[in-house]
């Protein structure tokens, strides 16, 4: 009796290892000590500590292939859950992923990055042209433009490539991820992992989700005004008399800062790689920032004059802003919510904090198949080409469990972004809500 019962334990006594040095994990009811694999996890730290101390079977599912169940055995501490449950949208989802592996759904993946890899040395070789070559500044003007869409079909291939496999061995993956995250639009591909990796688990957690930590410039919710912790920065979100300021007019500024928000991910970059967190290949990922600040400056430096190179920048950087302001229209107007993410309601939280943009087939390639916003949350590891394919049965699936699946087209996802950011600004402007008294917001926020 004594050895059967030390071969279990309650979700309760789990929850109690969730610190650093002591996580573990349960996927299927078996229960594994992941302590020390954290600091080797290819996903990053950030993933494991989130959901330790529970059950995470669904996102386990969706994250890795069916090659990763054979690593388990070696964290296996012997113990099982004693009162491991499967709910019954679980039930379905998982259901629904095994048949997609078996119709090998995961392992087609077209030619959608050889494709993609083509067009985006065409429209580099025709923007070089347009610099060296052209003299007429409308010329210059289009080059910048289409700059910015290179930057935004780079980006989704550096997108793919970090979810899964896109070419034919891990070695050229990685190859794949510097150059076209790196090398071409100068933003980490170790910087991407660290945050998105953390988004996709903790989606629209207002304290653990970095997707949605944009204070002092933007909140999407009057629960940022309570100057809330970010456990994923480590840092507290001061909702002080300046990000009062900010955000009494986000609706109004949204656009315009989408259009330079790449400077804050080129920051963003930079302070990792050269930060004493551990990074993954940092010397790789450096070399390859370094190739574009070397390409594109002195490709700008051809132009004639400063008034065109500060066009030819602002050209393409708001071209490439349409994709900085899709993410936002994916996650800003749904619910949202604070604290750790459960693996119990894995399903739940992505359709509750998830909208997809509904588009023709033929603008696929523009969204980079990321317009399934639900769909990629659910199956990360699925190729893009098959999103649509999978789109009616993950909304059945919503139906039949009376879980919201929300496609709206473009203009109504702007719609209700905008609406979403208008409101927190409005409640901002609420001078009753507690923040430093600062006699100048006062005067400026003075009526009649």
């Amino acid at each position: 009796v004594e050895k059967e019962k030390k071969k279990y334990i309650t979700s309760e006594e789990l929850k109690g290892h969730n610190k650093e040095g002591d996580l573990w994990i349960s996927i299927q009811g078996k229960v594994y000590n992941v302590s020390d694999w954290v600091k080797e996890h290819p996903g990053g730290d950030v993933p494991i500590s989130n959901l330790a101390g529970q059950d995470v079977t669904d996102a386990f599912i969706a994250y890795h292939p069916g090659t990763a169940w054979s690593h388990l055995d070696k964290f296996f501490t012997g113990y099982h859950l004693s009162d491991f449950k499967v709910s019954e949208v679980s039930k379905d989802y998982r259901k629904l992923a095994s048949e997609f592996s078996k119709l090998g759904l995961f392992d087609t993946k077209g030619h959608v990055t050889s494709c993609t890899l083509a067009s985006v040395a065409v429209m580099f070789l025709i923007v070089m042209y347009g610099v060296l070559r052209c003299t007429s500044v409308w010329a210059h003007l289009g080059s910048g433009m289409l700059l910015g869409l290179l930057w935004m079909q780079s980006a989704y291939v550096g997108h793919d490539s970090g979810h899964y496999v896109v070419m034919t061995s891990n070695g050229f993956n990685k190859v794949a991820q510097i150059l076209s995250g790196n090398c071409l639009t100068g933003i980490s591909i170790a910087w991407w992992k660290w945050t998105h990796n953390a988004h996709h688990i903790a989606c629209n957690s207002l304290d653990h989700d970095p997707d949605l930590q944009h204070m002092p410039v933007f909140a999407v919710s009057s629960r940022f005004f309570n100057s809330i912790t970010s456990h994923f920065y480590g840092r507290k979100l001061e909702f002080d008399f300046i990000a009062r300021f900010l955000i009494c007019y986000q609706h109004f500024t949204f656009y315009p800062v989408m259009c330079v928000a790449r400077v804050n991910l080129y920051l963003q970059t930079i302070l990792l790689l050269f930060s004493r967190r551990k990074v993954q290949d940092r010397a790789l990922n450096i070399m390859g920032i370094l190739v574009f600040w070397t390409w594109f400056p002195l490709l700008v430096s051809f132009l004639p004059n400063w008034p065109e190179r500060v066009m030819f920048v602002l050209a393409s950087f708001a071209v490439c802003s349409i994709q900085h302001i899709q993410f936002c229209l994916n996650h800003f107007a749904a619910n949202v919510y604070v604290g750790l993410p459960s693996g119990n309601d894995w399903f739940e939280k992505q359709t509750s904090g998830t909208l997809d943009i509904s588009c023709s087939s033929s603008m696929d390639w523009f969204f980079g198949g990321l317009q399934f916003q639900l769909e990629h949350h659910l199956f990360p590891r699925l190729p893009r080409c098959q999103l649509r394919n999978i789109s009616p049965l993950v909304s059945d699936l919503c139906k039949k469990h009376n879980l919201p699946y929300r496609s709206l087209s473009f203009w109504e996802a702007n719609q209700w972004t905008i609406r979403t950011l208008r409101t927190a600004a409005l409640q901002a402007r609420d001078l009753t809500n507690p923040a430093p008294k600062n006699l100048l917001w006062e005067a400026v926020n003075t009526h009649g």
